[in-house]
């Protein structure tokens, strides 16, 4: 047989050899993956919790949970915003560079973020790996005025029972144009120590033009854990006119807990106080992401990362099986 259609024939055979391969099996002719890829970084969950409670601020401590797979994964970093939710600006900004993560495990990455103790906001929470965002999150936390200043926290407030009201009105003594009332303060500690060195004050204002007639301070002797005790002041008014009596509570000047209730002198008119009270507590939401992640397709590349490390035939090997074929069609007919 000519030499050269031997020759032809067998490196055509070769040819068709490499190409099944290459359709079989598509990975037995590409380079084997890098085993030094990174693994994949997301969040599993965020949680938000106040630290420190200030007058005007208030920090929040965020705690995000991230999940690693794979690789080890370096240069990983977390971004957190809050944007206020009534006028969508943001309020501050924080980013905390992770140190690199490796094994399948979960890694809690702290923050604290300080806002003002008003209304809520939304945090946002970004993973970045290598500079490329990788998965977004969101929670919402509101309600931030509920929040009690550390230097105004005390047990100590005003009990409000419908059988024991926090103020009690009697007449001490009435003339035609002057009365003398008593006011009793109904304090209880809700905690679980003895009281702290608190204060207590009664405001009369004449209820048309809202001046002040008279007040009176006391202070409040120790109450123990779940007792309540009464406090008596005395304030003059004149007479045949109505009124409106503000308790106030303070603690080391600064005020704890208020109440009102309305004083009736005039036989003509009567006044009531507004009973209906807004309540607001702080509330955080569910947290929610962007991104869900494609478990299915992590482990089918996890699984393409395991084979790899078996090398397939790759191009040189297709390039020397030519060669040999060539040699071998050529020693036959040599």
């Amino acid at each position: 047989m000519d030499r050269t259609k031997t020759l032809a024939a067998g490196a055509a055979g070769v040819v068709v050899v490499a190409l099944l391969v290459a359709v079989l099996a598509p990975g037995a002719l590409s380079a084997p993956r890098s085993a030094t890829q990174p693994g994949s970084v997301d969040i599993a969950d965020t949680t938000i919790q106040p630290q420190a409670v200030g007058g005007q601020t208030a920090a929040l401590q965020i705690n995000s949970t991230l999940r690693h797979r794979g690789n080890p994964s370096p240069n990983v970093a977390v971004r957190l915003r809050a944007i206020d939710t009534e006028s969508g600006l943001l309020e501050t900004t924080q980013r905390v560079e992770v140190a690199e993560l490796a094994d399948d495990r979960e890694q809690t990455v702290p923050a604290t973020l300080s806002v003002a103790r008003e209304g809520g906001y939304r945090i946002e929470t970004v993973v970045y790996q290598n500079g490329q965002r990788v998965d977004t999150g969101r929670q919402e936390v509101r309600g931030l005025a509920a929040l009690i200043p550390e230097y105004a926290r005390t047990p100590i407030q005003f009990a409000d029972e419908t059988t024991l009201p926090p103020l009690g009105v009697s007449v001490q003594e009435a003339t035609e144009s002057q009365a003398t009332l008593d006011i009793t303060t109904q304090l209880i500690n809700r905690g679980s120590v003895q009281s702290d060195d608190v204060e207590v004050s009664v405001i009369t204002r004449q209820a048309d033009s809202n001046l002040v007639a008279d007040r009176d301070t006391a202070d409040v002797a120790t109450i123990d854990p779940g007792r309540t005790t009464g406090t008596t002041m005395t304030v003059s008014v004149p007479n045949n006119y109505n009124y409106y009596v503000d308790g106030v509570l303070k603690k080391d000047g600064v005020v704890v807990d208020t109440t009102r209730t309305a004083v009736n002198l005039n036989p003509s008119e009567r006044i009531a106080v507004n009973e209906t009270k807004r309540s607001v507590e702080l509330e955080v939401s569910d947290f929610e992401r962007e991104r869900q992640p494609d478990t299915d397709g992590e482990q089918t590349e996890t699984a393409g990362e395991s084979g790899s490390s078996t090398p397939g035939f790759g191009v040189p090997i297709a390039v020397l099986a030519l060669l040999i074929g060539g040699l071998l069609a050529r020693r036959r007919t040599a």
